[in-house]
């Protein structure tokens, strides 16, 4: 026979209850497991795939990109090990167009060099495989995926195995005919893939740096136009991203590196020299340049001005936020300016594309913080 519990006990147990009860959902039920190892797991892929943009940018201004002229995910990720097996990829290179047209006279010695750059492009995007795998895998055995997130990185997946094919069916496009380089067309996609890869990562890793409650509770102080301002700047600097691979995949980098003006005038020389005229905003060179050029002076006046009006946010972080974003893309107009009058040299060329993935990142977190303010009390504690 059960005994009866007065009021009061009752009264303290449910206090006591809901006090223990962990507090916004499942995923900050273990504070310092599932939402702390889900974030450094999406960190370790976010400096992977840093390092992914990076060491792509090296290969194709090192014209290393189609030094493997096949595609085998498995057995490819060992590389040549004996003299026989690099006299048999260097032969199989000596087949295709950039060889002969391009580098009739290199050696196998320099064939190494370049092969090593391809091969270490690869190889990454095998580790990035791997990592989500693995990652991914652990944490559903271990049941600490939270309802509505394995969507999430499902896509992150998926997407890396897409980048995965796009890049082979980019390489292939010099493979044949006359090509001594990839299509630009297609690098553009391979590199926007990238940025829109890293940017669901860091989005997520933002999402999962704070706590549910707390976010619910700073969405409710959201600043509406400032968010939806931030992602005009999100959506313009993506497309500079893909005119910036239009410009490396035509080489237009090269072609006109007086500034301000373009071979003495503001509208360079036939820049509708190529029929049909919509040919020449991805194949002219003078045209691709003078896009990327222009773009980039309206991403700068717009981020100046969307960090102008975020400096007025009622929330500390936000205003610093969109103060560092509307700074660091000046300076990456600056450094764009500095590779083209250089003729884009390997060192700046890095520089210039790692800056790119910064001023992404920056973007990305001002428009986060737009949605989700940091709040702080009158003492300055959050």
């Amino acid at each position: 026979m059960s005994q009866k519990r007065s009021i009061f006990e009752e009264v303290g147990a449910e206090k006591r209850e809901a006090a223990a009860a962990p507090q916004g959902g499942m995923i900050d039920a273990r504070p310092k497991g599932a939402r702390a190892a889900l974030w450094i797991w999406l960190f370790v892929l976010f400096a992977l795939v840093v390092a992914m943009i990076s060491l792509g940018g090296a290969t194709r201004l090192s014209d290393a990109g189609l030094s493997i002229t096949e595609w085998k995910p498995v057995t490819g990720a060992l590389p040549p090990m004996s003299q026989e097996a690099w006299v048999s990829e260097f032969q199989k290179y000596q087949e295709i167009p950039q060889f002969k047209l391009q580098n009739p006279d290199m050696t196998l010695q320099q064939f190494e060099g370049i092969y090593w750059w391809e091969w270490s492009h690869r190889q990454l995007g095998r580790v990035i495989g791997l990592v989500w795998a693995l990652g991914f895998a652990g944490f559903a055995l271990a049941r600490r995926i939270p309802p509505g997130w394995s969507k999430r990185f499902w896509l992150l997946g998926l997407l890396g195995g897409a980048q995965g094919a796009i890049g082979w069916w980019m390489v292939s496009s010099g493979l044949g005919g006359e090509m001594v380089a990839v299509a630009p067309y297609r690098l553009a996609v391979h590199l926007g893939l990238g940025f829109a890869i890293l940017g669901f990562i860091a989005w997520y890793a933002l999402l999962l740096g704070r706590p549910e409650a707390q976010l619910l509770q700073a969405r409710r102080l959201s600043e509406p136009k400032l968010f939806g301002m931030a992602t005009g700047v999100l959506h313009l600097s993506f497309l500079q991203v893909l005119l910036g691979a239009l410009v490396a995949g035509t080489r237009a980098g090269r072609g006109y590196t007086d500034w301000p003006w373009m071979g003495g005038q503001f509208l360079p020389p036939d820049p509708f020299s190529i029929a049909p005229l919509w040919r020449n905003f991805f194949e002219n060179q003078a045209l691709v340049q003078f896009d990327h050029r222009m773009i980039g002076y309206l991403v700068v006046i717009f981020g100046a001005v969307v960090a102008l009006l975020g400096r007025r946010s009622a929330h500390a972080a936000t205003r610093a936020a969109f103060g560092f974003m509307g700074a660091w893309l000046f300076l990456q107009v600056v450094l764009g300016i500095a590779t083209l009058m250089h003729g884009a040299p390997l060192a700046l060329g890095l520089a210039h594309q790692l800056a790119a993935v910064v001023a992404w990142v920056l973007i990305l977190r001002a428009r986060f913080l737009a949605r989700y303010p940091l709040v702080q009390s009158i003492r300055g504690s959050k």
